[in-house]
């Protein structure tokens, strides 16, 4: 097992093959004892100054040390649209998600790119972000994640996630999300006009906060997948958020489940 994922994953023994049409198999995958960092960047492609934070997320695991368990997420927001593009990517939730964690952060500015890690903003630069990760990996979890996914006949994607915490009364929550990666937009208005974006971990569906209630919480979910996306390509993840001061208690990333 790769130390990197700090994750425990086994192909379920009845789809361990890629099941037919798609690139990912059947699996089940736990969290592991340490806490991993989920990484989120807010981008958009009406912004000129985002392609290279963009690149930056593409390359995290290569930038980052061997060992780091990292979950990246790309959200993409939309209050850029105006310039002249319109970002095939953005969701109104995810600008809404931005903002809180700038509030909770008792920050004021919403800007583009923007990092958060464990739902603390991160204002400098790679080696910041290095840091932040170690720091991260090296808390013991207080929470268990419990991941299972598969292609159900009729080409839906479907999700079972199961979450506890050990930590204590303060209101957490479990959500879900379905990113993409190699995606390529060309873009002919707005700032980065006449360019040629390439994005990882695009966030595509997003599922929560669903609470947990005596420190437990469940998601079952069926998501239709749309012929356009690259189901080689998908990642499923889960992650714990604390509601109040939004630190995120643990991560995982089913993408290593994946068949290559």
């Amino acid at each position: 097992m790769n130390s990197r994922s700090f994750i425990f994953c086994t192909l379920i023994a009845a789809s361990a093959a890629a099941l037919p049409g798609t690139g990912m198999a059947g699996c089940d995958v736990r969290s592991g004892p340490k806490t991993a960092a989920l990484v989120e960047l807010y981008t958009s492609e009406g912004c000129s100054s985002c392609p290279p934070a963009d690149q930056q997320l593409r390359r995290l695991r290569q930038e980052l040390d061997s060992a780091a368990a990292v979950v990246p997420l790309a959200l993409h927001v939309g209050y850029w649209d105006y310039i002249g593009w319109k970002d095939p990517y953005a969701q109104t939730a995810f600008a809404e998600r931005q903002g809180w964690l700038v509030r909770v952060n008792q920050h004021r500015t919403v800007y583009t790119p923007q990092f958060f890690v464990n739902g603390s903003e991160l204002r400098s630069g790679r080696d910041a972000l290095r840091d932040k990760v170690r720091q991260q990996n090296a808390l013991p979890a207080v929470a268990v994640i419990h991941v299972r996914a598969s292609i159900a006949p009729n080409g839906a994607l479907a999700l079972n996630a199961e979450a506890t915490s050990r930590a204590g009364a303060e209101p957490a929550a479990l959500y879900l999300a379905l990113a993409e990666s190699g995606l390529v937009s060309n873009v002919t208005r707005g700032e980065n006009n006449g360019e040629t974006l390439t994005h990882d971990h695009v966030v595509r569906e997003w599922i929560g906060p669903v609470g947990l209630t005596n420190g437990a919480a469940q998601v079952q979910r069926s998501i239709p997948l749309p012929a356009a996306w690259s189901r080689a390509r998908l990642d499923v993840i889960a992650f714990v958020q604390r509601e109040r001061t939004g630190s995120v208690l643990q991560a995982v990333s089913a993408q290593k489940c994946a068949a290559s």
